[in-house]
């Protein structure tokens, strides 16, 4: 079968070669490959920033986001031939640590789970994978054309669940949610903020493309000012950028009691000269709240397989920017200005 691999550790080594079969150990779900979706994680380990080869191989397969159609499935495995599903991508560690024997494996403690297509198991940009159904997500059938979408909207289905749990410490009623950042994260988040009533901001820098009509078909406002210069006092802010001067700008800049979800993983080594004795006074005096959220577990894939199911699919549709076959896999790594989400065909030929 064929499959987009890379050299964990060398820029440039993203290639689609030919694979031996996916294990058996992997599962007992065979599952065809439909869709793998690409995003910043991928393009980073593609140009050898990160990333770990399973053991005893020098090579990963890409893809932590999937979509695949069931070949196969064991009779008591809750899934049958036909079935369109989506990997999970983190597995618990071996020991497990308190959260991970529990199934809360994304708040792992030790760090020793692993992640498909990312950290020592192979993804899933191939034309088969196999799975365990406890980490198989079955979606609706009318979801083929943006089902691969699951992923990147688990993590802010939970980035959701927590800006609620924390919200909840008082007598808390949200009206105003600002959003930094139009990518597919952004735009997910914002989609779960208008499933709940709220007045959304989008904010981002792009003035033309698709992104500002995509915001204002949600129903929400889409801003290109400076997030520092906006006065929105938003009592929940979902940071999608990992942009350090907006990190800070939105710290900075909310309404007393608001929480503060930040997504986006900031590049190191970057300096700003910042009022840390005023930013703490802030944060302190309206006990604000600033977390990070990253991965998802099970219940998380399953809430946002709830939130795919109840958008709308044509304005989901539009979030996949461009697909390209397996074979120009290479195009996709490569960011273009209008880029949303890039999507891989694994069944394409090219």
């Amino acid at each position: 079968m064929r499959a987009l691999t890379v050299q964990p550790g060398i820029s440039g080594s993203a290639t689609v070669r030919e694979m031996p079969e996916p294990a058996a150990a992997d599962g007992p779900v065979v599952v065809d490959g439909l869709a793998m979706g690409v995003c910043g994680t991928d393009i980073e380990i593609s140009a050898g920033e990160y990333g770990q080869a399973p053991q005893g191989e020098d090579h990963l397969i890409l893809g932590h986001e999937s979509l695949g159609r069931v070949r196969e499935a064991p009779a008591d495995s809750g899934l049958a031939a036909g079935d369109l599903v989506v990997g999970i991508v983190r597995r618990p560690d071996p020991v497990p640590c308190a959260n991970c024997a529990v199934g809360e494996w994304d708040m792992c403690r030790n760090g020793r789970y692993t992640e498909r297509g990312i950290k020592a198991l192979h993804g899933y940009g191939s034309e088969r994978f196999r799975l365990q159904p406890e980490f198989a997500v079955r979606l609706d059938a009318g979801l083929e054309t943006v089902g691969v979408l699951l992923e990147p909207t688990t993590v802010v289905a939970k980035a959701w669940e927590q800006i609620e749990r924390i919200g909840s410490r008082a007598t808390w009623h949200p009206r105003r949610v600002l959003v930094t950042g139009a990518g597919p994260i952004g735009l997910l988040a914002a989609l779960l903020a208008v499933h709940r009533g709220l007045e959304v901001h989008v904010a981002d820098r792009v003035t033309e493309g698709p992104k500002p009509r995509l915001v204002a078909d949600l129903g929400a406002q889409y801003h290109t000012t400076p997030v520092g210069e906006l006065n929105l006092d938003a009592d929940v802010v979902v940071e999608c950028t990992g942009v350090p001067s907006v990190v800070f700008d939105v710290i900075g800049r909310n309404a007393p009691d608001a929480v503060v979800c930040l997504t986006g993983v900031s590049p190191v080594n970057r300096t700003l000269s910042v009022d840390a004795g005023g930013l703490n006074r802030k944060i302190v005096l309206q006990n604000d709240v600033v977390f990070g959220s990253v991965n998802a577990n099970r219940r998380h894939y399953e809430e946002g397989a709830r939130a795919l199911a109840a958008a709308d699919t044509h304005w989901l549709e539009r979030l996949i920017s461009r697909r390209v076959s397996l074979a120009d896999a290479h195009d996709a790594l490569t960011r273009r200005p209008d880029d949303v989400k890039v999507v891989i065909d694994l069944q394409d030929a090219g």
